[in-house]
């Protein structure tokens, strides 16, 4: 075909806008900034310690003072919020979680010190009880099952102290029915009347958690699984139905667990519900990029960015991602 014979609707040609980066910059649709990462870190105990993760290279759990630290570096590249997970001693897990409702565990201790070391960031803390059960699962068990409403009872009061020790959001991430309102009601009723619950709406039964259990020591304690309260990987309409649950309970932000295998019910979410949106990023997603990077097969900063833009352009106003200060640093 010559040149003169090729057809194009009113002049159109779509690479017009392609072809510098001054254009392409102007035109971009989708921005994605270190306001829109959320930057979790593993806490463990001691001091001065920074021990690296086998299964998230690049990751690592540290003592309070570290985490402090990494909190400075964090504020100062403009990521606006924290999210605190710990690592228990092997002595304090017990079959009821106990360890969740002293207020003076590792969680409380972190957040009052980060409150204290860099009073403008914000500090995110996990409701649930794996971190702190002998047997690994989110609640307590009887017979081998999950109780719900024992559980949320639990919840509450871990939700409490994580309040009054200076945690932002507590983030319950349990799947236990009932759970957003209850702890909602508890703050409420407290005087915690600002601080906010980011929901775990529609957290999936994934076989992508390995690495965050190995990174807090649940990984090998765990009994069974976790599908008769985590949501069905097959299901969309149902993240849908939890969604409209938790914001009915009072949750101010709700959140999709995984992001990356989960696009389409970000989407989903987006279209249908106007409250901020957050998608985590979670350790198997986060490994499987920087292990592909190490292999060879690509260059790790570009699938950091391409991955969080997709997170982004699906919809998401937060991201919770193990990148957050590498890529905090590359936005720069």
């Amino acid at each position: 075909m010559k040149k003169h014979d090729m057809k194009f609707l009113a002049g159109h040609r779509a690479r017009r806008l392609r072809q510098s980066d001054w254009i392409r910059e102007l035109v971009r649709e989708t921005r994605l900034g270190a306001h829109d990462l959320i930057y979790p870190l593993f806490l463990r105990e001691g001091n001065g310690v920074r021990e690296p993760i086998d299964g998230m290279p690049g990751i690592h759990r540290l003592s309070i003072d570290m985490a402090v630290e990494e909190a400075r570096r964090a504020h100062d590249l403009g990521i606006p919020l924290l999210a605190l997970f710990q690592q228990t001693p092997e002595e304090k897990l017990t079959p009821d979680g106990a360890e969740a409702l002293n207020g003076d565990n590792l969680t409380c201790r972190a957040l009052r010190a980060i409150r204290m070391a860099v009073p403008g960031i914000g500090l995110m803390a996990d409701v649930a009880l794996d971190v702190f059960t002998d047997h690994g699962h989110d609640g307590v068990l009887q017979d081998g099952k999950v109780l719900n409403d024992e559980t949320v009872d639990i919840l509450v009061q871990q939700a409490l102290h994580l309040a009054t020790a200076g945690c932002d959001v507590v983030a319950p991430s349990d799947m236990m029915d009932g759970r957003v309102g209850a702890i909602r009601r508890a703050l409420e009723g407290h005087g915690h009347t600002q601080v906010m619950i980011m929901s775990y709406a529609a957290k999936y039964a994934s076989c992508l958690y390995g690495p965050f259990r190995e990174a807090v020591g649940s990984l090998g304690r765990l009994k069974g699984d976790k599908r008769t309260y985590q949501m069905d990987p097959a299901n969309a309409r149902e993240a849908l139905r939890q969604v409209q649950q938790d914001i009915s309970e009072g949750a101010d932000m709700v959140m999709v667990k995984p992001g990356m295998a989960y696009l389409d019910v970000i989407r989903q979410v987006r279209d249908r519900f106007d409250v901020p949106l957050t998608a985590y990023q979670v350790s198997g997603e986060y490994a499987m990029l920087r292990l592909g990077a190490d292999q060879g097969l690509w260059d790790i900063e570009s699938a950091m960015l391409e991955s969080l833009t997709g997170l982004k352009r699906a919809g998401c106003d937060g991201i919770l991602t193990y990148f957050a200060l590498e890529a905090a640093r590359v936005l720069a």
